[in-house]
């Protein structure tokens, strides 16, 4: 049994839909991290930034960014995971990519599109929430926006860690770090968020406050405001699970059907 995870959350200064530059940032992170490490986290879009121009730089499965995602996980012998906009069927989605150490893909399609944004107008909606089955650890990864939807993170799986990947701009920063902690109490689980820092081409302002906080709601791990660099912890399933029996609070949860 794999009763530890050593996380690491990547927190950047993208390069407007440039994905070369980003990769490489990105590698250069990865390669002087611990080779204890277990699984990397980057932000939501992380090879272009948060784009309604999809049409300039949507991959596909084949792609560069997939191919690259799979050479790390390969190389470092570690799982990576993040967003990146991908065209299929002639239809385009802000797509988190889970990438084993293996090189096996497992994806998961946003299922709420920032309307503020426009994203809705440009990429189509997920309709399923995806459990990732790594090292005995049952994760569910979620994107940016999902992070105001309770119901929809509602942890009827019973999973281990619950992952946000975020392009989460400044002016509504207090609400990230109130809604993490809270998805953390409510499910009694391990939580990350994962943003970016710095200033886009549409001149929303990032300032990152990437967080891990455990499943009573304290923080394990944060970066400080705009700041370029990791967070990282070793997560205990055993802890988690102790104090998830203790207390019975997900025994009582409700059940209920999501319609959409």
């Amino acid at each position: 049994m794999h009763n530890e995870l050593n996380v690491v959350g990547i927190q950047a200064d993208l390069i407007w839909e440039n994905p070369q530059e980003n990769l490489m940032f990105f590698e250069n992170k990865i390669k002087k991290l611990s080779p204890e490490t277990d699984l990397v986290i980057l932000p939501e879009m992380f090879t272009t930034g948060f784009t309604m121009t999809p049409e300039k730089v949507a991959e596909t499965m084949n792609g560069k960014s997939i191919l690259w995602m799979q050479k790390m996980a390969n190389k470092h012998q570690l799982a990576i995971t993040g967003s990146i906009v991908i065209k299929e069927n002639n239809t385009y989605y802000n797509r988190l990519v889970f990438v084993h150490p293996s090189g096996k893909i497992e994806t998961y399609d946003k299922r709420h599109l920032f309307t503020l944004a426009g994203e809705d107008q440009v990429y189509a909606y997920g309709s399923e929430k995806q459990i990732v089955h790594y090292k005995n650890w049952r994760i569910c990864p979620l994107i940016c926006y999902d992070l105001r939807f309770p119901a929809w993170a509602r942890n009827t799986e019973n999973y281990d860690l619950l992952i946000y990947v975020a392009n989460w701009p400044i002016k509504r920063i207090k609400a990230w770090e109130m809604l993490l902690k809270a998805r953390s109490i409510e499910n009694m689980c391990y939580t990350i968020g994962v943003n970016r820092v710095g200033k886009d081409a549409n001149a929303y302002e990032y300032s990152g406050n990437s967080l891990i906080v455990d499943y009573l709601g304290e923080i394990i791990s944060d970066l400080p405001k705009s700041e370029i660099g990791i967070i990282k912890t070793t997560l205990l399933k055993n802890n988690q699970e102790k104090v998830r029996k203790k207390l019975g609070f997900l025994n009582d949860k409700d059940t209920f059907h999501i319609d959409f």
